[in-house]
């Protein structure tokens, strides 16, 4: 018998500045209660609070919510797991099956996609770049 995990599609992200915490709560398909818990677990997830401490999520922070949820939900992994995986050299990009990016809806091509980038590679040439300007 085999068990099929069934990718939930999930609404395109309007193009706006914020976004509230039901607005994300109906963009992700999570309680707000599990958004601000996932708060609590995850560090990059830090939306902007205004009068009477509401939430404003950015359309980043609604990218990694999608992340997280995609690494607990469908992926099977635990909440340790998942921070260890997002906070991994190169976690900037979905590490989805080729062919899989975008099918979601999630931005649009002409707001820009993430890149995946070698930290290492990118610092070396940084300090060559600066050792060339110092000589």
């Amino acid at each position: 018998m085999t068990s099929t995990i069934e990718k939930v599609v999930l609404p395109p992200i309007p193009a706006k500045r914020y976004f509230t915490i039901g607005e994300v709560s109906e963009l992700c398909g999570v309680k707000p209660h599990v958004l601000r818990y996932w708060e609590q677990e995850f560090t990059q997830l830090k939306p902007v609070k205004r009068r009477g401490n509401r939430r404003y999520y950015q359309h980043h922070e609604v990218l990694l919510i999608r992340r997280i949820r995609e690494l607990l939900y469908e992926q099977g992994f635990t909440i340790n797991g998942a921070r260890n995986r997002l906070d991994a050299p190169g976690a900037v990009v979905d590490d989805a099956v080729p062919g899989e990016v975008g099918e979601v809806g999630e931005v649009p091509a002409a707001q820009g996609n993430m890149v995946a980038v070698d930290v290492d590679q990118l610092r070396k040439e940084l300090l060559h770049v600066i050792d060339l300007l110092g000589h």
